[in-house]
């Protein structure tokens, strides 16, 4: 393990980081709404943190390795969301606590937009924009910037993108250098950014609104800047675009580049999982849609709206809301938040196991209804026309089969901080999946929960985003074996 050469690179990012919270100091000045100290402190402490990590090992140079990778990502991560909830804890309002401000750090950074805070709308435009800006960093920016800085600066960023890149194909890459790659997927990434900030502007937002909404829509993040959500628009046409931008910010990013290379969309329909994701999410609007009406919970038209909204929100892992679905009829609650679990495609910036992997295990499962039909057959489980191996099928399962067992432990963690089991399960799932609203008491905020639930969410908040294995194996011996 080169640990000095992790510090140099950690530094490094800590002092790239701090250069974050100089736009919502700039946004505090305009407005005048007296957060521009916290921001100040908040950009000292992690420059200065960052500098003085990095200034005694400034001179090392060497290869990272895979473990090195991974090492880097989870500290990163964990070591960003203590440092992000400065401005939060510096602030005279919401002035949180240092669990609150770390959970609230956390939930942008991975993107899950679980809040505990309450009275969004009368927050400072400065806070608002910080936490917006959290989730875009957080979406896919941080590590892809990051891969394609370091090699400039001589360290090797491979290792990197395999450890951050979701997915059960992490070695595929979309040029044949991974700073082309990465920078690539920044394009694509601002690229959408701006195209959705300009269909919410052109919509009836005003322009802070339509940036704000545009970081967190396409990092499939969920932060708003009203406590009532998208649904404070009141907007056909931005519940539209809303859910245009979240519907294709979680498919693979790699369909965009060769949309975006080839000048053309046909070979979407050709992807396995693209397929398999819409008509996932078809089908489940169209269940609640005939659950609205037959209930009579809203109007045709008006249910058609909701349902629409609502299930990709959720589906994807968003969580912007039009609606409480959390009090929607029957059992329409479930099923919007088990679809949470597929989540987004794999190589998008959406939470969940990933739809390729629940696809390849509905795949594998039918096989194994065919073997007993025929035991002795060969047959292999396919995407499209392409056979996949044993291994990935094996990898695939080992994921589905810790991300339950890691699901099981926190539940009963929580559920022995003194939660009732809805609101336990369903903030494990929000928080593992990272969603962001759940069900019971954590349906419209995280604020009443205690202190040792908030971390152990904190916590598996890190796991989903870095998709279990990520960190777990950090706890593993082998790992720490030379």
């Amino acid at each position: 393990m080169h640990y000095k050469v992790i510090l140099r690179i950690l530094g490094i990012l800590l002092m790239i980081f701090s250069i974050s919270m100089l736009p919502p100091l700039a946004i505090s000045y305009l407005y005048a709404d007296g957060a521009e100290l916290a921001f100040i402190a908040g950009f000292l402490i992690t420059l200065l943190t960052g500098f003085l990590i990095w200034i005694p090992v400034y001179r090392v140079k060497q290869d990272l390795r895979t473990r090195d990778g991974f090492l880097i990502t989870v500290l990163f991560w964990a070591v960003l969301g203590l440092f992000g909830a400065f401005p939060f804890m510096l602030t005279e309002f919401p002035h949180l606590t240092f669990v609150d401000a770390v959970f609230e750090s956390l939930s942008g950074l991975t993107t899950t937009g679980a809040t505990v805070i309450t009275g969004i709308d009368y927050l400072p435009k400065s806070i608002l924009f910080y936490r917006q800006q959290l989730q875009w960093l957080g979406g896919m920016g941080i590590i892809v910037l990051a891969v394609a800085i370091l090699p400039m600066l001589g360290i090797g960023g491979m290792q990197l993108y395999r450890a951050e890149t979701p997915g059960p194909v992490k070695d595929s890459k979309l040029t044949p250098r991974i700073t082309e790659t990465a920078k690539a997927l920044w394009y694509i990434y601002l690229s959408l950014t701006i195209a959705c900030a300009l269909g919410y502007w052109l919509a009836g937002m005003d322009l802070f609104d339509a940036v704000s909404h545009s970081f967190s829509t396409v990092a499939i993040g969920g932060f708003s800047t009203h406590d009532a959500s998208i649904g404070y628009f009141d907007s056909v046409a931005i519940e539209l675009i809303c859910i245009f931008f979240m519907t294709i910010s979680a498919v693979n990013f790699g369909l965009h580049f060769l949309a975006w290379r080839q000048r053309s969309i046909f070979h979407y329909m050709k992807d396995p999982e693209f397929k398999f994701y819409l008509t996932t999410l078809g089908g489940i609007i169209l269940i609640a849609l005939t659950a609205l009406v037959v209930t009579e919970t809203y109007a045709p038209i008006e249910s058609l709206r909701k349902a629409s909204f609502m299930v990709v929100s959720i589906a994807t892992t968003t969580g912007f809301a039009t609606a409480d679905f959390a009090h929607w009829p029957v059992m329409l609650p479930f099923l919007l938040f088990v679809a949470a679990f597929a989540g987004g495609c794999a190589g998008s910036t959406g939470g969940g196991m990933k739809v390729i992997r629940v696809l390849l295990i509905l795949k594998q499962g039918y096989r194994e209804i065919q073997r007993l039909v025929h035991p002795n057959a060969i047959i292999p489980v396919k995407l499209g026309k392409k056979p996949i191996s044993d291994k990935v099928l094996e990898a695939v399962w080992g994921f589905f089969s810790v991300y339950m067992i890691v699901f099981v432990i926190m539940l009963i963690l929580l559920l022995a901080t003194g939660l009732d089991q809805v609101t336990a399960w369903s903030a494990v799932g929000a928080a593992l999946n990272n969603l962001g609203p759940g069900l019971g008491e954590v349906s419209a905020h995280y604020g009443d929960l205690n202190e040792p639930a908030k971390w152990v969410l904190c916590f598996a908040m890190l796991l989903g985003r870095l998709e279990v294995f990520t960190l777990l194996v950090l706890f593993t011996p082998i790992f720490w074996k030379r």
